[in-house]
């Protein structure tokens, strides 16, 4: 038997999907007669006979038909995981990295040491995407996924995870009002909010105070801006906190403040690729750059 050429087995699969010459014809953009003259051409290679057109003109597979179209489907399979394989390992740092983190990482992190990266590889293109759902990254909704938590979904096998910093938190006011810090109420987050741990810990502390809670808000940013605004102390995490204007730190003996990690999700497929491991390595340093004070 000689060698099979794939583009006739394509022949073979628009052949059984569109049922006649001239579905196949139209599916790979050529004319019946050619579908007819392929099929011809292989069914002489097998030695077997592929299709037989039935009482109502339809073009059916034989049996041998039917095991042929099942290995061309097989292939058919194989070869589209090839492309998209070789997409996520390309050699090039064109192209784009879309990368998810929280809103708050993203505006007070990430987009203002964005420039460091594209000035190292002009030909990269970040679609940062702050958002506080925990996008799919098997589902290819994101290549790149920055978590505050241990991710649920670390043991799959098409992700891959790594812990790459530790966040510390600590308490801050509006610059001045620092020495007054325990006559400010506390700035808290809404209940939907709860299932965080640096939200309980604000919770907890907000219940043995009084007057607490006069601000109460669902994301970091506003927790922020309300506290340069001297309406009372928020937690924050010392990474951001700590490079605004307008802020000062609260010191404090308190043992229990927060922490919590900081998780780089990957798909499996492209941790390889030049473009994603520039990525990695600029946010490996984002988070470990040094404080202003200790520059």
């Amino acid at each position: 038997m000689h060698d099979i050429d794939w583009n006739d087995l394509r022949y073979v699969l628009a052949l059984a999907r569109g049922s006649s010459f001239a579905a196949a014809g139209r599916e790979l953009k050529t004319d019946a007669t050619t579908v007819g003259r392929r099929l011809r051409a292989l069914e002489e290679r097998l030695g077997a006979a592929l299709f037989q057109r039935d009482a109502g003109g339809v073009m059916a597979p034989t049996p041998a038909g039917e095991i042929t179209v099942a290995r061309a489907e097989a292939i058919e399979a194989e070869v589209g995981a090839l492309s998209g394989a070789l997409k996520g390992v390309d050699l090039t740092e064109l192209g784009k990295v879309r990368l998810t983190a929280p809103p708050f990482v993203i505006n007070r992190l990430l987009i203002p040491a964005a420039a460091e990266i594209l000035s190292h590889h002009s030909s990269l293109q970040l679609e940062l995407i702050g958002d506080s759902r925990n996008f799919n990254l098997t589902r290819r909704e994101a290549d790149m996924a920055i978590r505050l938590a241990r991710p649920a979904d670390a043991a799959n096998s098409k992700v891959v995870a790594r812990r790459i910093a530790i966040l510390d938190y600590a308490i801050y006011t509006a610059a001045g009002k620092q020495d007054r810090a325990e006559k400010l109420p506390w700035l808290v987050y809404e209940d939907a909010m709860m299932h965080l741990p640096h939200a309980r810990w604000i919770a907890a502390q907000a219940e043995k105070s009084v007057g607490a809670g006069a601000i109460v808000v669902n994301e970091g940013e506003a927790l922020l801006q309300a506290a340069i605004a001297g309406l009372g102390r928020a937690l924050l995490p010392k990474i951001l906190a700590e490079r605004v204007e307008g802020l000062c730190r609260v010191e404090t003996d308190d043992k229990s403040l927060p922490v919590r990690e900081v998780w780089l999700l990957t798909h499996a497929e492209l941790r390889h690729a030049i473009r994603i491991r520039a990525v990695a390595g600029w946010l490996d340093h984002v988070f470990h750059r040094p404080k202003p004070e200790e520059i």
